[in-house]
């Protein structure tokens, strides 16, 4: 057990990123009900570009420096890709069937994958992403936080209150709550609503570039396939939240991220689950988890009942 605060750290780290990404899958759920598959790959071009940022600026430059230039270089590059493909993959589909733009979302994400892998530089192989030197901060014997882990915990909280200040507060984040109640009342009520879609796939796609760069900083590498599984990952924290709920996003992530890590930590110590636990499983237990809070709350751990009106 003296192991536990230190598995808790791990376990907040990892879950603020599935929740930075799942604000994203929430965001555009929320008002377009849509299941933007391609966003996974969206976090991953947030992670490309923001690699390309760093590449042009001046050698030796340190990383408290380069980090705001990455995230906005990274933030331009997923946006742009998020907001093109609103407007010709999803707009021209959203009076189709939901299947319609759900295939969509799997095409482009695979289309998405190939374009990096085929045209960025040495994609095909995992390319080396700045990271943090030095020590861990030290804070017990049994806890220490490494300085990637201590980025993301202070980042992702930040944005998440950001954004909801901004969606409680301001006009356009009433506009966009219209139009996720009713789109048709809101555009006699003379909201733009397509403004306001294509301005929910930007936050989301830039709230994939920032945790794009929190996870290169950590890892050390990215690589073109990194958006599928941490994408999956992402989507389930949003759907075990409550999907459509950006508090519940970053709350399901946390709570994924808590179960992976002291799934990895303690399940193959418990006598006869040797088999079932370690690295290899921790994806098995995080679906697991999901699927157990579905049944017992389908609407998510924050989402709201919703009932057909007869």
């Amino acid at each position: 057990m003296h192991e536990l605060p230190q598995q808790l750290a791990n376990g907040l780290a990892l879950g603020a990123l599935y929740g930075l990404i799942a604000i994203g899958y929430t965001m555009v759920y929320g008002i377009v009900q849509l299941i933007n598959f391609a966003h996974g790959e969206i976090f991953m071009i947030g992670g490309f570009g923001a690699l390309t940022a760093y590449a042009i600026l001046p050698t030796g430059t340190t990383l408290l420096i380069a980090i705001p230039v990455m995230i906005v270089g990274g933030a331009l590059c997923s946006v742009a890709v998020a907001c093109a493909a609103e407007r010709f993959a999803y707009r021209p589909l959203r009076s189709a069937p939901r299947l319609a733009p759900l295939i969509t979302a799997i095409g482009l994400s695979i289309a998405l994958q190939q374009l990096v892998w085929q045209f960025y530089p040495d994609a095909k192989k995992a390319v080396s992403f700045p990271e943090f030197k030095g020590a861990a901060f030290k804070i017990t014997d049994s806890l220490a936080i490494q300085r990637a882990d201590l980025f993301v915990l202070i980042l992702a909280p930040l944005c998440m209150l950001a954004l909801g200040v901004f969606v409680q507060k301001s006009r356009s984040g009433r506009a966009m709550q219209a139009t996720a109640q009713d789109p048709d009342t809101a555009k006699l009520m003379g909201i733009n609503t397509d403004r306001i879609i294509v301005m929910a796939f930007a936050i989301g796609a830039a709230f994939a570039a920032v945790a794009a760069v929190a996870y290169g900083v950590d890892k050390g590498q990215i690589n073109f396939e990194m958006g599928f599984i941490l994408g999956l990952k992402a989507f389930t924290a949003a759907v075990l939240g409550g999907i459509g709920n950006i508090y519940g996003a970053m709350v399901g992530g946390v709570v994924l991220g808590l179960a992976e890590a002291l799934s990895i930590a303690y399940i193959e110590e418990i006598p006869g689950m040797q088999q079932l636990g370690g690295g290899a499983w921790s994806n098995v237990w995080a679906f697991v988890l999901l699927i157990v809070v579905l049944l017992v709350r389908p609407q998510g751990l924050l989402g709201q009942r919703v009932t057909d009106r007869a």
